[in-house]
């Protein structure tokens, strides 16, 4: 989203336009994106992804200590991926909110269910 050399950066943002809600993630994902920022396009990618909260194109999802016992029950469920940390909070999300679609490049998400049954509805572009 914040990358303008990827090469389906400007189809992912005129999806993202049409969706007229913002995106949703958690802490751990936005950790990793800035990571990922941060060694791609130093400060300035971190700043355009820290713009996406500041403009509300972007909102947390807050993790309760309620569903640590969730968390580890799902990186379990999946430890032969291995599932990390972040994705287990994007299906917990998934799971507390009753949204199914994602935007992801990670193929895990293919496998990954909410409850245990729903596939993700993965936007495509």
């Amino acid at each position: 989203m914040v990358d303008r050399t990827q090469p389906k950066h400007s189809a992912y943002v005129q999806a993202i336009r049409t969706l007229n809600q913002p995106l949703i993630t958690t802490w751990p994902c936005l950790t990793e994106a800035m990571y990922l920022a941060l060694t791609r396009g130093g400060w300035t990618m971190q700043k355009k992804l820290g713009h996406l909260l500041t403009d509300g194109l972007l909102s947390i999802y807050d993790i309760q200590s309620v569903d640590y016992v969730r968390l580890l029950q799902l990186m379990e469920k999946y430890r032969d991926l291995p599932m990390d940390l972040a994705d287990a909070t994007l299906v917990l999300a998934a799971e507390n909110t009753r949204l199914t679609q994602i935007f992801t490049l990670d193929s895990d998400f293919l496998i990954y269910r909410i409850h245990g049954r729903q596939p993700f509805d993965i936007i495509d572009v």
